[in-house]
């Protein structure tokens, strides 16, 4: 395998990076976000995801040589459905709480309700370390299908709609009561998960590559869970209002284009 670890580095960090700056808000803004801001920021970050799915993880699962017997779709549907059944899965068995959410999800717990909003965003940020994993090993392994350019375009999808994700993860936690500096921690720590599970799935590498069409659906399954039972819920939640569509279809054009110009 040839690649560069300074730009594998690079491909790891850059989503983390997004989420830690954008908690840093907490230390600049002195105001929790709106409702209308919330409902923007959740819209951006689900056009950004599906849009990811699709260009990123589904159409080249198709693209590559499936061992199927019987026809290479049915790789990537089963692929894409266990990822759907595995974030339905961890949504039962984690306990956390959505933001402005009045009941606890999962299991009961005694936890602290800051520490359920930060298991909320960290669920939601393990598929895209799964898809940044997914598409750096592709890289890693010489896929023709799965490229530089193409796992660079995701990362930096995803770390662009990671930042208002760190913000809406450590202003709330202000507004909870928490310091400037603890909300900020467990901003960025909600981030963590992205590059230990992107560096989990490089090190089996060897091992996932005859299965990259599955993965690639398994990831963008998951991706689209996290938009359909949560994104989707928050950027239509409140008054009747059009920036949530707006800004979905903001986040989906920056990510095509993304795709377009460096996939």
């Amino acid at each position: 395998m040839n690649f560069d670890t300074s730009l594998l580095i690079l491909l790891l960090l850059l989503p983390f990076a997004g989420t830690s700056l954008g908690a840093g808000c907490v230390f600049f803004m002195k105001k929790n976000l709106g409702p209308s801001v919330e409902r923007g920021l959740s819209g951006f970050a689900a056009g950004v995801m599906v849009a990811a799915s699709v260009w990123s993880l589904l159409i080249p699962a198709m693209e590559m040589p499936s061992s199927s017997v019987f026809f290479p779709m049915d790789t990537v549907v089963a692929g894409f459905w266990a990822g759907i059944l595995f974030l339905l899965l961890l949504d039962h068995v984690i306990p956390h709480l959505h933001n402005h959410g009045q009941e606890d999800e999962g299991p009961r717990s005694k936890l602290k309700r800051t520490t359920k909003l930060v298991l909320a965003v960290t669920l939601h940020n393990i598929p895209e370390g799964m898809a940044v994993g997914v598409t750096c090993a592709g890289w890693m392994s010489g896929s023709q299908v799965m490229t530089f350019s193409g796992a660079l375009a995701l990362a930096i999808g995803i770390a662009v709609q990671n930042f208002p994700e760190g913000a809406i993860i450590s202003m709330p936690l202000r507004a909870e009561g928490a310091s400037k500096s603890r909300s900020f921690f467990y901003g960025v720590l909600s981030g963590a998960v992205e590059p230990l599970g992107a560096m989990i799935t490089i090190l089996l590498v060897g091992f996932i590559t005859p299965y990259m069409p599955f993965l690639l659906s398994l990831a963008a399954g998951a991706m689209m869970y996290v938009v359909v039972e949560e994104l989707i819920p928050e950027m239509a939640s409140g008054s009747h209002s059009n920036v949530g569509t707006l800004m979905f279809a903001a986040g989906f054009s920056l990510m095509m284009a993304l795709d377009t110009l460096l996939g």
